[in-house]
């Protein structure tokens, strides 16, 4: 079961520190016993091993609690998108088969429980639904909506987690893939601690000298979701989490708390490069105790990675994955020196190969296929829909829907999403390397470059 990562730690490290939000420490042995309570309440509301409980919230300590409570009682966790209005919510309600639903009250500005409700109201199938208030003893603000507070508070601490089988559903992450309507990719209790155990291989995580977490990228997401909480956690780490990614409060937090990992995506390191500027944080006191930066979601501009290492004085390690791989697939490798514009190569026990839209394998070297992936990380399937799996998924390889090409030592290098690929007069252009020359003049910080129709040539840049 994906919750031993937590357990594990819990009766090994009780008295760590597992999460940090402000001036809110919980141990290791809190989150386990929350998230036991919070089993205790699913099981006493009729929640079986296989069924769906769906959670809406952004990087509050309830994200883990309520996490490993719904996989300790051996249901599936489906994490929302906290963006998601009413409409959508009951869309993902439905497609997920959910039970049961767990949301945040949110904020005037971001009101999660609102949408929330009204798509569980909109749901016949949902039964439960849990208000999670910022303060746990306060009164619903939503009229008929019971509070998670009140729900679990009288709930026993003690809970004998469900055993499940190593191809049972742990998670459904919704993605939109290339095309259409979300799509639910299954992924395994395996998948999911295959992924979060290359963590001592990737970014040198031991439970003995543990790592210091800043949490900004979401949680509902495959990335934080894999690469902060579930490997932090099997690997003792400190989560420090910020619910809502702000430069300047992320410079001051990873000066506070000692950070020393940060995973984001290109803009959040943009950012924390431009906040230097006018903060009174200097650069020498995050990298008294940064070891390690991971970044993903998209590729990483030259121009970021130099500026970073200038900075702080550590490479970026850059990594490359989808939802439907739990979602790393490749990264580059530890104390190796990153080649820029790199994915790196795949990780411990993954296989990747470029093939063309047959199937049939890429191999001459600088040569541009589509990446296919293989190995204990790749999804079961989208959930009820085995037309769209049959699709992607063959003899075990996965095709991303990415270009990429190989270097003669196996590094890979996305050139651009297919969809994204401009035909221009017959000739292809590939979006990412203009971005890349623009990006080098000394005036332009980002940049981003699409086709538009064009009359005689198909496509414009």
């Amino acid at each position: 079961n994906l919750a031993s990562l937590l357990e594990d730690t819990a009766a090994t490290y009780p008295d760590r520190d597992a999460v940090v939000l402000g001036d809110t420490r919980l141990t290791y042995a809190q989150v386990d016993q929350f998230a036991t309570m919070c089993a205790n309440l699913l099981v006493s509301r009729g929640i079986e091993p296989g069924d769906k409980v769906a959670l809406s919230c952004p990087n509050l300590p309830y994200f883990p609690i309520v996490y490993y409570g719904i996989l300790k009682a051996g249901a599936t966790v489906v994490p929302l998108n906290v963006l998601l209005k009413g409409r959508e919510v009951a869309y993902h309600l439905d497609d997920s088969d959910a039970r049961a639903f767990f949301a945040f009250q949110g904020t005037p500005e971001l009101p999660i429980g609102q949408e929330a409700w009204d798509g569980f109201q909109a749901t016949d199938g949902c039964e439960h639904f849990f208000l999670i208030t910022a303060d746990p003893t306060a009164p619903s603000p939503i009229e008929g909506a019971e509070t998670f507070g009140a729900a679990v508070g009288n709930q026993p601490p003690t809970f004998d987690t469900v055993e499940t089988a190593d191809s049972d559903t742990a998670v459904i992450l919704y993605t939109s893939g290339t095309t259409g309507q979300p799509k639910g990719a299954e992924l395994s209790h395996s998948n999911m601690i295959s992924n979060a155990l290359v963590g001592d291989r990737l970014f040198g995580a031991d439970a003995d000298d543990p790592h210091v977490y800043l949490c900004v990228l979401p949680l509902f997401h495959s990335f934080g979701q894999t690469v902060i909480q579930n490997s932090g956690f099997a690997y003792g780490g400190t989560i420090v989490m910020l619910p809502r990614f702000e430069a300047e409060a992320a410079l001051q937090l990873m000066v506070k708390e000692g950070v020393t990992f940060f995973a984001g995506v290109p803009t959040m390191y943009w950012g924390l490069l431009g906040a230097l500027e006018g903060s009174d944080v200097t650069a020498e006191q995050v990298a008294r105790t940064l070891k390690t930066a991971a970044a993903g979601g998209s590729s990483l501009p030259v121009e970021i990675i130099k500026e970073f290492k200038a900075r702080f004085g550590i490479d970026i390690l850059e990594g490359y994955g989808l939802s439907e791989t739990s979602p790393v697939a490749s990264f580059a490798p530890l104390g190796q020196p990153p080649r820029a514009g790199s994915i790196g190569t795949p990780i411990p026990e993954v296989e990747m190969k470029l093939i063309d839209p047959e199937w049939k394998e890429i191999t001459e070297v600088g040569e541009i296929g589509e990446i296919a992936i293989k190995g204990p990380n790749v999804m079961k399937g989208y959930y009820n829909r085995p037309e769209a799996t049959a699709e992607v998924i063959k003899d075990g390889w996965f095709r991303s829907g990415d270009l990429a090409k190989k270097d003669e030592d196996g590094y890979y290098y996305i050139v651009d999403r297919a969809k994204d690929m401009i035909i221009r007069g017959g000739f292809n252009v590939y979006p990412r390397e203009l971005e890349e020359v623009l990006m080098s003049h000394p005036a332009v910080s980002l940049v981003a470059v699409v086709g538009v129709p064009h009359d005689s040539r198909g496509e414009e840049v």
